[in-house]
């Protein structure tokens, strides 16, 4: 098994503006977390959202089935609750209700202890010239760089 896990969701800070960011943990069986460990896990596609009991649950979270698993193994895709204080769930549970906004996982890792923390943002949506103006201005930032080590080379 790995020591240092540490899944990250890429397309998150791509297609999101990241307003607020919040520890949480999450509810998880035994084979889960030992196919976490392992590393076998994906959180690109999965996103956030609260049930009648406003409870905060992670939806599309891939974890791939343990490999020594019996016929008391998870499922890949269910719903995994996730574990706030009552003050963080209010806060995110208005934000979702009244400014439309979205929660978005970003990362997820094992801490000191041995627990699977997720790494959840209160985000908004980016639009398309949104994206287009990053990724302008990731390319001169760049171009910025290599006319710097160009320079540099020469003196």
């Amino acid at each position: 098994m790995k020591k240092n896990i540490n899944i990250i969701n890429k397309r998150a800070k791509h297609d999101y503006i990241i307003l607020e960011k919040f520890n949480a943990g999450i509810v998880l069986t035994g084979t889960e977390i030992k196919s976490i460990k392992s590393g076998k896990a994906v959180i690109s596609d999965s996103f956030c959202e609260f049930n009648s009991n406003q409870e905060l649950f992670i939806i599309n979270m891939f974890i791939d089935k343990y490999s020594h698993g019996n016929i008391n193994n998870h499922e890949s895709k269910s719903e995994r609750k996730l574990l706030l204080t009552k003050l963080e769930l209010k806060k995110l549970n208005k934000a979702v209700k009244n400014k439309g906004l979205t929660i978005v996982p970003l990362r997820l890792f094992i801490n000191e202890k041995g627990l699977a923390k997720l790494v959840i943002s209160l985000s908004k949506g980016k639009k398309l010239f949104d994206k287009r103006q990053a990724i302008k201005n990731r390319d001169n930032k760049i171009e910025l760089e290599r006319i710097k080590k160009i320079s540099n080379l020469k003196n």
